[in-house]
């Protein structure tokens, strides 16, 4: 009887391990569904303006998740995700070509709103860096490009829409 109870107890116990991972995988997911090929439509571009390309590598490495973001078939930086203990939280950090990491940034996933933001010492003075993705679906992301000397007012630099390229990831 004894022996069937420590049976009992150690497969609760295995099972509340593996249920106890789950959630660790799960904070990758959202991240996921950037990955794949993107065409990029800037609505400031001139008309005939060609739009760019971007193509993201993801992957989950260890406690970190990673896209190499290739622009217009030009290789560009690598995109750090580290998630944070608040849900929907991310650190950011971009490596260049160079090895060269940049300041650390921060990613909210709140639903289908994403807000990437960072800041800058332009020379003594900071500079206040936010992209906002807005999805709609899995196949389409509206940006907004913003920057601020202050961190409450912003100015507009760049805004536009992205379209997965049919048959990449997701």
């Amino acid at each position: 009887m004894r022996l069937r109870i420590l049976s009992f107890c150690w497969a609760i116990t295995l099972l509340c391990a593996r249920l106890g991972a789950a959630p660790a995988e799960s904070v990758y997911a959202p991240l996921a569904l950037y990955a794949g090929t993107w065409t990029i439509t800037k609505s400031a571009a001139p008309a005939g303006t060609m739009p760019d390309t971007l193509k993201n590598i993801c992957a989950r490495v260890g406690s970190f998740y990673a896209c190499q973001q290739t622009v217009n078939n030009q290789p560009g930086n690598m995109m750090i995700f580290i998630p944070t203990n608040n849900p929907g939280h991310y650190y950011t950090q971009n490596v260049t070509l160079e090895g060269r990491a940049t300041s650390r940034g921060d990613l909210e996933i709140n639903g289908d709103r994403w807000v990437y933001s960072s800041t800058w010492d332009a020379g003594g003075h900071t500079v206040h860096y936010r992209t906002t993705n807005v999805f709609s679906g899995r196949n389409h992301i509206h940006f907004e490009q913003s920057e601020s000397t202050n961190g409450k007012d912003w100015t507009t630099t760049a805004s536009g829409d992205e379209q997965r390229v049919a048959g990449t990831s997701h």
